[in-house]
């Protein structure tokens, strides 16, 4: 086999193992070894933080949600941490402790200039009381029992760590939004699949929890939080799991360039974890090493694999290969034609 064979059929075969390999791998391999969380109702104390940064526009409407959350107003406290906000978010979390002093324990943490959301996280777990840390952003609206469902997993003595699910919609009141819908189911059974397993690779950043005793502080520069502290019960020998009836509520972003700047940050959030996180690297720390590396990682690989496959079919215009340039072709136009198409939207109507 030539080289320019070799490098196509390398790049065609880690594609392939990423999007489809690996699903059925693991399938295979919760028959076999499914691992059930033994959950039951308990009442431990927790400690709900929200890092801010200038949101005026949702601070309120999330204090409202969290007060309204089923669970003991005398074992929650609420904790506003927030990293050096320049608008109205600090003032409004003040008159609300005044407006409301009977609810739960409402604590709001301030810092002089914006260091980031790690920094302002590290400042409210020092200060949080609670058995349990529930970590969600100010954007989201929470359901009423989520924090009972993801306190109920810690029931067991081995999960260190739960995630809840974030459920997108596209409008007040929606149940999910149509466009994303494939690609969420396509990664809520890789997450559950994986938490039946061991453990999950991360969590949902609206919403999860972690032992307090569990959590140690993350360094500044940290972007994806919600990968790395749940990934620390883990590297301490517990589980991180799924919990689908903690349940978060955001809507889809409406434009293009929200949607890349997140895909952005947390491609930057993945490389920064790999190559700043030894436990990650190793498979004697990291017990998930191998879902790790077939699901995170590979997915770093995979824009490489697809440059080398491309570039390695121009050598290959014969028989088969033929056949694959010209659906590449084909799917590369029909990616193109639909960025050209999102780029012509009114942005007055999004």
């Amino acid at each position: 086999m030539s080289l320019v064979k070799f490098v196509f059929w390398l790049s065609f075969f880690v594609i392939l193992y990423t999007y489809i390999g690996y699903p059925l791998v693991l399938s295979g391999w919760r028959s076999l070894r499914r691992q059930k969380v033994n959950k039951r109702e308990i009442l431990p104390s927790v400690s709900v933080i929200v890092a801010a940064y200038n949101e005026e526009r949702v601070i309120e409407r999330k204090l409202k949600n969290l007060f309204g959350l089923d669970y003991p107003a005398s074992l929650m406290e609420i904790i506003v941490s927030s990293d050096g906000s320049t608008d109205q978010t600090e003032a409004k979390v003040s008159r609300w402790k005044e407006q409301y002093p009977n609810g739960p324990s409402l604590l709001l943490l301030t810092a002089p200039a914006h260091v980031g959301k790690a920094a302002a996280l590290n400042r409210a777990v020092a200060r949080a009381r609670g058995e349990i840390l529930v970590f969600t952003d100010a954007r989201q609206t929470l359901d009423r029992k989520a924090a009972a469902a993801l306190v109920s997993n810690f029931a067991d003595d081995r999960v260190g760590a739960v995630s809840g699910e974030l459920i997108l919609v596209d409008r007040p009141g929606g149940e999910g939004a149509s466009g994303v819908g494939l690609y969420w189911r396509y990664e809520k059974w890789l997450r559950k699949m994986e938490s039946d397993v061991d453990s999950m690779l991360g969590a949902t950043g609206a919403i999860y929890a972690i032992r307090k005793s569990l959590y140690d502080p993350i360094p500044a520069e940290t972007i994806l939080d919600d990968v790395l502290i749940p990934m620390q019960a883990v590297f301490k020998g517990y589980r991180t799991v799924f919990e689908p009836n903690a349940l978060a509520y955001d809507f889809i972003a409406k434009r293009t360039e929200n949607e890349f700047a997140r895909k952005v940050r947390t491609l930057a959030g993945n490389y920064q974890l790999l190559w700043g996180t030894d436990a990650l690297r190793s498979w004697r720390r990291n017990r998930v090493f191998i879902q790790y590396f077939s699901h995170k990682v590979a997915r770093l690989v995979v824009p490489f694999m697809l440059i080398l496959l491309l570039f390695s079919n121009l050598f290959l215009m014969q028989g088969v290969y033929l056949i694959f340039l010209w659906l590449q072709l084909a799917w590369y136009g029909l990616a193109l034609l639909g960025g050209v198409s999102n780029g012509k939207i009114d942005p007055k109507t999004t």
